[in-house]
C-alpha cells in the first residue's frame, strides 16, 4: 500500500511507501534558528535517513531558508528552515527492465505536516532526478 503518488517533472510516477516526520526545531531548548544550527539540522536529517535505510541510496533535497526581519543574535542572522523535516521511502518501476523495481530514500523539509502527493507535492520533490539517484532491486 502506498501513502501517496507523485509524478516527477520527468514524467516518472513514484510511490511513497514510508514516511517519517518530525518538528524541525523540536527539542531546541536554547538559542535561535541560525545558519550554524540549521546546517546541523540538515546534516542530522541526512544521517538519520542513511542509518534508517542503509541499503538504499539517500537523496537530500536542499531546504529553503528564510531570513525574517529580526535582529541578529550572537550566532549571526536569524535563518529559518521549513517547520517539518521528512524522510520518505519511494519506489517506482525499475530502471533496468530485468529488475523488479527501483527505490530511493529522500530527506526534505516542508512547511506543514502533510503527505506529499500528486501535483501538490513540493516542486523540489517533483524535480528529483530519479534515473540518476535511484537504485534497482530484485524481490
Amino acid at each position: 500500500m502506498s501513502l501517496g503518488h507523485i509524478v516527477l517533472s520527468s514524467g516518472r510516477s513514484i510511490r511513497l511507501t514510508e514516511l517519517r516526520m518530525s518538528s524541525t526545531y523540536g527539542g531546541m531548548l536554547e538559542g535561535y534558528p541560525c545558519k550554524r544550527i540549521n546546517d546541523r539540522r540538515v546534516s542530522w536529517l541526512q544521517r538519520q535517513a542513511e542509518r534508517a535505510f542503509s541499503s538504499t541510496p539517500v537523496h537530500l533535497v536542499p531546504p529553503s531558508r528564510e531570513y525574517p526581519d529580526e535582529p541578529a543574535g550572537a550566532f549571526g542572522p536569524v535563518e529559518v528552515l521549513p517547520s517539518v523535516s521528512c524522510v520518505g521511502f519511494f519506489d517506482s518501476a525499475a530502471l533496468d527492465p530485468t529488475m523488479d523495481g527501483s527505490a530511493l530514500v529522500v530527506a526534505w523539509f516542508q512547511p506543514v505536516p502533510e503527505v506529499p502527493a500528486g501535483e501538490d507535492a513540493d516542486l523540489a520533490l517533483r524535480g528529483i532526478r530519479w534515473e540518476e539517484l535511484a537504485q534497482d532491486y530484485e524481490l
